[in-house]
């Protein structure tokens, strides 16, 4: 390198840093800074455990009151009451106290919590009202203790995500740590509901940071696992859902069948969001007020119940039911067909519930059916694969769905084909529709969403690559003037910019020798991000087959454009 640190004429053409700039330059952004946000975010976990453990109860003891009237707040099913006809009447009832509830209280209690997170994340910047953390749990507890077709984990979602926003809000922080806040608090309640710390931070990472960084996993890890230790004492240990461990290798042809699961449950995932949003269309169309809505979900629901019982409620035991292969055709079915119509309609109509343990139980119907004409490999083989792929497409979270269905059931050998059917019914998904359940929601109070991660392409462009050089040597910067490097990524100029609200930059040699060698325009940046867009579309052959010469001799032949 030479006195004056300028890239050499070798590190222009290659593109390669000078040797002084790569010892400043980091993979990560992280700082000492995590280490205080870490410290709240195991507080997060800890509080997050217990409102998980309140939900529960809660649940248990609405349950308990409605269907049997009796003061208890043990997991009960409703599918056993002895109310007759007016087993329609209970869900009408939970579904007007919830919409009293949101409208008098808060409308943000409405939906199945994972949209509502999104909305305080995106909107007002991760700060949520604390009557919504006292409300969302309490609501829900209702719906569902009333009947409602839900699972608890969409409101604890929303509820530990409130919480850690609360406890964020207490303290000097950005809006990007009280994101990571929420979003440990979410993960911190999922945790310890259903005793899956992995799958949890998944969900966080893949629907709620909308990144993959040291500065806001490390904090939510720690969150989760703070909270599955809590789960110990509060709730007991996992897994919640133990099966026998199936056959590590299941061939071709389990493979192959994988596939098609894959395919089946994309299917279903893309009615199921359909219904969904084809019933709140509905609602909106209608001439009353949206605190009736729920009202008119909760009739829906009574008759499904009264059709079938056992659709009513969070039906964690009929999960395990399909998981060890205990449940009848007609169980199956009636899973299929009114769970699914109660709870695509109820949560259209929006009321408080969450989404997770609906999908599983009916992508484990789904399985139960594909189980009397696939490949036989265990019991509660294929609605296992099923679940996931159903919730991998669903969601379009194909990681969390892998990984959530081991820790409901401990079997690791489910790896292989858990990831081919989630993967191919997560492709299905994205190919079909252009918004998931979650997001479609969000979409439609005016805000697109896109999970598709990736590195900042402006990394991997340096200054000098971008910037115009200029003429007449000796013209030097002007202390403290904003200046750009010509060995430094392309982002942290942009970024230098946007800070001080500047459109240009000086380029300098380095921080020592501050004579002036280029500028640096946004023009010049939006340049270079064409070019960037330019490698990503244009395709070519950059190998070539032997091609055939007149005279019948072999020789490469060129590599033409595509």
């Amino acid at each position: 390198m030479n006195p004056s640190n300028n890239p050499t004429p070798h590190a222009r053409t290659s593109g390669l840093p000078e040797p002084a700039l790569n010892e400043k330059l980091r993979d990560f952004t992280m700082t000492a800074r995590v280490f205080f946000i870490s410290a709240l975010a195991v507080m997060v976990g800890f509080v997050s455990a217990f409102v998980a453990l309140a939900l529960v109860r809660l649940i248990g003891l609405m349950t308990n009151l409605f269907f049997y009237g009796r003061w208890a707040s043990s997991l009960v099913s409703p599918a056993g009451n002895h109310l007759g006809l007016w087993v329609i009447a209970v869900p009408v009832a939970g579904a007007l106290i919830v919409g009293l509830m949101a409208r008098y209280g808060s409308e943000k209690i409405r939906g199945h919590g994972i949209p509502e997170a999104l909305e305080a994340i995106l909107i007002n910047r991760s700060r949520v009202e604390p009557k919504v953390a006292i409300l969302k749990p309490i609501s829900s507890a209702i719906s569902i203790g009333s009947g409602g077709p839900f699972g608890a984990e969409g409101p604890i979602i929303m509820s530990g995500g409130a919480f850690g926003s609360m406890i964020a809000q207490f303290f000097h922080l950005s809006s990007m740590e009280r994101k990571t806040l929420l979003a440990a608090g979410a993960a911190g309640g999922m945790a310890a509901i259903f005793s899956a710390p992995v799958s949890a931070v998944l969900l966080a990472v893949e629907l709620l940071l909308f990144e993959w960084k040291p500065r806001s996993l490390i904090p939510v890890a720690l969150a989760s696992v703070t909270a599955g230790a809590a789960r110990l004492y509060l709730l007991g240990m996992g897994p919640m859902f133990p099966t026998p461990p199936h056959p590590a290798f299941i061939g071709p042809v389990g493979l192959l069948s994988c596939l098609l699961v894959g395919l089946l449950a994309g299917g279903l995932s893309v009615l199921l969001t359909e219904a969904v949003y084809l019933t709140e269309d509905f609602f909106h169309r209608l001439p009353l007020h949206w605190m009736w809505w729920p009202l008119i979900g909760g009739l829906v629901i009574g008759v499904g119940g009264l059709i079938f019982p056992p659709a009513l409620g969070v039906g964690y035991d009929l999960i395990g039911d399909l998981l060890r292969g205990d449940s009848t055709r007609t169980l199956i079915l009636g899973i299929l067909i009114v769970k699914s119509i109660i709870w695509a309609f109820s949560l259209g109509s929006g009321t408080s519930g969450g989404v997770l343990a609906p999908l599983l139980m009916i992508g484990g119907a789904l399985g139960g059916i594909e189980a009397l004409f696939l490949p036989h490999f265990g019991l509660g083989f294929w609605p296992l694969v099923s679940m996931g792929a159903v919730l991998a497409g669903t969601m379009r979270a194909p990681l969390t769905a892998v990984v959530f269905s081991i820790e409901l059931t401990g079997d690791l050998n489910m790896m292989a084909p858990l990831l081919l059917a989630s993967a191919i019914a997560y492709g299905f998904t994205v190919l079909v529709l252009r918004r998931s359940i979650l997001t479609e929601k969000v979409a439609r109070r005016g805000y697109h969403l896109s999970y598709e991660y990736a590195v900042d392409p402006m990394e991997a462009v340096f200054v000098r690559e971008a910037m115009r050089g200029v003429s007449g040597p000796g013209v030097l910067a002007s202390p403290g003037e904003p200046v750009a490097y010509p060995d430094e990524p392309l982002r942290f100029a942009i970024h230098r910019m946007a800070a001080r609200g500047l459109t240009r930059l000086p380029v300098v040699e380095n921080e020592g020798v501050h004579q002036v060698i280029g500028a640096l325009s946004l023009e010049d940046a939006l340049g270079a991000r064409s070019r960037l867009v330019d490698e990503e579309q244009h395709r070519e052959r950059t190998l070539g087959w032997p091609a055939a010469t007149r005279d019948g001799s072999g020789k490469n032949g060129s590599a033409p454009r595509v």
